[in-house]
C-alpha cells in the first residue's frame, strides 16, 4: 500500500497509489468504512495530482483525480443535474491562485462571494414534488446515485412537506452532530454491531442500511437548491437566475435546514480579504461546533458568475473547498493507563503510536471510564479513531474495526487501587478507589491550598509531599493544626518560611465558604458550582441539612448530580465538622440563607386564615447569592471572560474575575451560547470573541467591564 503523502517515484507506484485511493474512497462511501483518515486520504490524492501533472500521457482511467467523490459507488437513479465534487485549496496563497483563474474564466473579478461551512457528511439531493418529499438519492458518480429512500422521516431538518407546494430539489449535506453520534453508538453496540469510527463514518452507514432493527436520527443542511424536469417554467428559470445566497434564503423560507441556524451561518463576501477573514472566524469555532466541519465552502455568489465559469467533469470551476487541518487521524492503541485522581476517581488514559493532529502531536487520548471501553469494544494493539479540534482534550473515538488482524488483545481491567492496591468501588461508571481522597492525598491537598481554592501561599506539591510523609497530615483539616515546631523540623524550613506559611494557614480560615466547597473537592462540582451552592444556601449548617430536591433549586444541579452532592456532603461530614472546630469559617458573606417554603396557613386578624404563596421563599431564593446580587449591575446576565484582562482587572485570575461577576448579580459561564448576555474580550481573545460576534452578543473591554462592576470591584480579593 502507497504511503499517504509519499513522492510517487514511478508508473507502477502510480498505479499502486490510485487502486489504493480509489478502494479507500469505495469503502468510504458504500459502508462508512476506511482504511485512510480524511488527512491521509488528500495527501494520497495530492501525491497521484503531481505525478500526473508530469506524467499527463500516462493517467488511468479510474484516477480519483478525474472522479466526482463516490465515484466508485454505483447508482441506478440518474441525476437531474451532475451532482459534482468540489476541488481543494490548503492555503490562503492556493485560495488566492484559484479567484484569480475565476477571474481569468469570467473574464472579470466575481462579483460576490459566498462562504459556509463544509458539513462532514454524505451529499445527497431530496426530491420534492409538489411539496412533498418523494426521493433521497445519493451522489454516486455525480451522474447516478443510489436509492436512499428508505431514510426519510429518519433526517432532521429534511422535512416531508415544505412550507410551499414547490417542485424542487435541495441538496445537502447528511451528518451526525456529536450528540446523535454517542447515541446511535450505544444503540448499534447494544444490538451487537461494532461502534462506528466517527460521525461521517456513522452517517454514511447508517443513510444505507436497509434492514435493521433499530433506527437512529441524522441531521439535514441543505447547499443547494434546483429545479426538477416537471417543475413549472418560470420558477425553474426564477431558480436558474437567484444568487446562491438567494437559494438558501428560500431553502430555509421552505422549511429546510441550512448553515442559517448554526453559530457559522453562510455570508456573502465582496473581497478575497472578506472570504478569509471568514475563513478565520469559522476556524476558530471549529471546536465549539455540535458537528464536525473539515473546511469551508467558497462559491462565486452569482447566478451569471457561475454559468460564465462553467464546471468541469467532476467538479465546477465556480466553487472550491478551503481545507482545515485534519482533527482526526487513525492510529494505534498501544497501551492503558489507570492513574487515580485526588478524589480517588480511577481514569483510564489510552497510549497512543504518536500522531500529528491540528498541528500537535498526540500520544495520550482520554478514554473516559471502564464501560466507555467495553461500549466502544477496544482492544489493545486497534487502529482507532482519534479526534481532536482546538484545545480539546484528545479522545479515542471507536476502533476501526475492519483493519483488525486478529493480534488484538482485551484491555485488563485493574481489580486493585493501582495506587494504594486498596479495592475499587465500581458501583458507578466512574471507579473509586474504596480508600476516596486518602489515596491521592497529596494532590487532594495541593489541589486544596491553591489559588483558587484555599490560596495557601507556601504550601506547593514539594511541600505538601514533605508533610504527608512526615505522617504530620492526614486529611485537610490537620493543616490548620500544625505548629511551629513541627514546620521548623522539616528540611530547608527556616523561620521566616514557616512564619509565613503559618500565617497563610491562619488567613486561610477566613475564606468564604464557596473556597472552602471547593478545596473539599465535592465530586461533581468545581469552582463555579461551589460559588453558586455557597450564595444559595449561605452556611455549611443550611447546605448539610439539605437533601437532593433542596439541593436542585441551585442553578445547574439536575436530578443526577444532587443526590451524588448529598452522598459527597455525608462522606465528607467528619472531615467538615474536624474544619468547623478548627476555626475554619463555614459562611459565604452577604448571602441569605434560603427560607422554607411558606405554604403552611397563619391566623390572620380577625380570625381568618391566609394561605401562604410562597413569596417569602421566592425572595429568599432570589437574594440568596447576597444582598449585592439582587440588585447587581450584572443582575440576570450570563458573562464569559476570555483573553488576557488589563488596566484595573490586570491582577484578578479567571476564578476571581468569575467571582466578580456573581457578587455583582450576573452568572459566569466557560463557553459562549445564545444565552450568553455579555463577553468581556480582553487581549488576544480568539475563539469565544469570534463566537460572540456571530451571535450579536454585547462585547466589553476590560476597561469597560470594570466601569460597569467598579462598586463590587472593591471587594476583590
Amino acid at each position: 500500500m502507497t504511503t499517504p503523502g509519499a513522492v510517487i517515484v514511478d508508473a507502477v507506484a502510480y498505479a499502486q497509489a490510485v487502486e489504493d485511493a480509489v478502494k479507500a474512497s469505495a469503502a468510504y462511501y458504500a459502508a462508512g468504512t476506511s482504511g485512510l483518515d480524511d488527512d491521509a486520504y488528500d495527501r494520497l490524492v495530492r501525491a497521484i495530482a503531481v505525478w500526473e501533472a508530469e506524467h499527463p500521457e500516462q493517467v488511468l482511467a479510474d484516477s480519483p483525480t478525474g472522479k466526482v467523490a463516490g465515484g466508485a459507488v454505483e447508482g441506478d437513479v440518474p441525476h437531474t443535474a451532475p451532482m459534482l465534487s468540489l476541488d481543494n485549496v490548503f492555503s490562503p496563497e492556493e485560495f488566492t491562485a484559484w479567484t484569480a483563474s475565476l477571474t481569468r474564466r469570467i473574464g472579470r473579478e466575481a462579483a460576490r462571494y459566498s462562504v459556509e461551512p463544509k458539513l462532514d457528511g454524505l451529499a445527497i439531493a431530496a426530491r420534492y414534488t409538489r411539496g412533498r418529499l418523494t426521493r433521497l438519492i445519493t451522489r454516486g458518480d455525480g451522474t447516478a446515485g443510489e436509492d436512499v429512500s428508505h431514510a426519510i422521516g429518519t433526517v432532521v431538518g429534511l422535512p416531508d412537506e415544505l412550507a410551499e407546494p414547490v417542485t424542487v430539489e435541495v441538496r445537502g449535506e447528511v451528518l451526525m452532530t456529536t450528540e446523535q453520534f454517542e447515541h446511535a453508538n450505544e444503540v448499534r453496540t447494544a444490538h451487537g454491531g461494532a461502534p462506528f469510527a466517527n460521525p461521517r463514518n456513522a452517517a454514511a452507514g447508517t443513510l444505507r442500511a436497509r434492514e435493521r432493527a433499530y433506527t437512529v436520527p441524522m441531521t439535514f443542511f441543505g447547499y443547494g437548491l434546483l429545479p426538477l424536469a416537471d417543475t413549472e417554467p418560470a420558477a425553474a428559470e426564477t431558480l436558474a437566475q437567484c444568487a446562491h445566497s438567494e437559494l438558501m434564503a428560500r431553502a430555509a423560507a421552505y422549511g429546510v435546514n441550512t448553515t442559517a441556524t448554526t453559530a457559522v451561518p453562510g455570508v456573502t463576501a465582496d473581497t478575497v480579504d472578506e472570504v478569509l477573514a471568514r475563513v478565520t472566524e469559522i476556524a476558530a469555532l471549529r471546536a465549539s461546533l455540535p458537528f464536525g466541519i473539515d473546511g469551508i465552502v467558497v462559491k462565486a455568489d452569482l447566478a451569471a458568475d457561475q454559468q460564465a465559469a462553467g464546471s468541469g467533469s467532476r467538479a465546477p470551476r465556480w466553487a472550491t473547498a478551503y481545507k482545515l487541518r485534519a482533527v482526526e487521524k487513525i492510529t494505534r492503541l498501544l497501551a492503558v493507563e489507570w492513574n487515580v485522581g485526588r478524589t480517588g476517581i480511577i481514569a483510564p488514559r489510552a497510549v497512543l503510536e504518536p500522531v500529528e493532529i491540528d498541528g500537535s502531536t498526540i500520544t495520550y487520548a482520554t478514554l473516559h471510564n471502564p464501560a466507555d471501553i467495553t461500549r466502544r469494544d477496544l482492544r489493545l494493539g486497534d487502529h482507532v479513531m482519534v479526534h481532536r479540534a482546538g484545545d480539546v482534550i484528545p479522545r479515542v473515538e471507536a476502533p476501526v474495526a475492519h483493519l483488525r488482524t486478529g493480534d488484538e488483545q482485551p484491555i485488563v481491567f485493574p481489580e486493585t487501587c493501582p495506587r494504594c492496591g486498596s479495592g475499587i468501588d465500581t458501583g458507578e461508571q466512574r471507579w473509586r478507589c474504596e480508600n476516596g481522597r486518602d489515596c491521592h492525598l497529596v494532590a487532594s491537598l495541593s489541589y486544596a491550598a491553591g489559588r483558587d481554592q484555599l490560596d495557601i501561599e507556601g504550601l506547593g506539591h514539594t511541600r505538601v509531599v514533605q508533610l504527608v510523609e512526615a505522617g504530620l497530615v492526614a486529611d485537610l483539616a490537620d493543616l490548620f493544626a500544625l505548629t511551629r515546631e513541627q514546620l521548623l523540623g522539616l528540611e530547608r524550613m527556616g523561620e521566616t518560611s514557616t512564619d509565613n506559611l503559618l500565617a497563610a494557614i491562619g488567613a486561610a480560615k477566613a475564606q468564604p465558604l464557596s473556597r472552602v466547597l471547593c478545596a473539599l473537592g465535592v465530586r461533581g462540582t468545581g469552582r463555579s458550582m461551589s460559588r453558586r451552592i455557597a450564595r444559595y444556601f449561605a452556611t455549611m449548617d443550611h447546605l448539610r441539612a439539605a437533601d437532593a430536591e433542596a439541593i436542585q433549586q441551585v442553578d445547574g444541579i439536575g436530578t443526577e448530580k444532587a443526590p451524588s452532592i448529598v452522598a459527597e456532603l455525608v462522606e465528607l461530614a467528619p472531615l467538615i465538622d474536624k474544619l468547623a472546630a478548627a476555626g475554619v469559617n463555614m459562611t459565604e458573606p452577604g448571602a441569605t440563607p434560603p427560607a422554607p417554603p411558606t405554604t403552611t396557613t397563619e391566623t390572620a386578624e380577625g380570625g381568618g386564615e391566609v394561605e401562604g404563596d410562597g413569596s417569602e421563599g421566592a425572595h429568599a431564593a432570589e437574594v440568596a447569592g447576597g444582598a449585592e446580587v439582587a440588585g447587581g449591575a450584572l443582575a440576570g446576565m450570563t458573562v464569559v471572560v476570555t483573553g488576557a484582562m488589563t488596566g484595573a482587572l490586570e491582577k484578578l485570575s479567571r476564578n476571581q474575575m468569575n467571582e466578580l461577576i456573581e457578587r455583582a448579580g450576573g452568572r459566569s459561564s466557560s463557553s459562549v451560547s445564545k444565552k450568553t448576555t455579555l463577553v468581556v474580550a480582553g487581549e488576544n481573545a480568539g475563539s469565544k470573541r469570534v463566537k460572540a460576534e456571530s451571535l450579536g452578543i454585547r462585547l466589553a473591554t476590560p476597561d469597560e467591564f470594570a466601569a460597569l462592576v467598579a462598586d463590587h470591584l472593591d471587594s476583590a480579593p
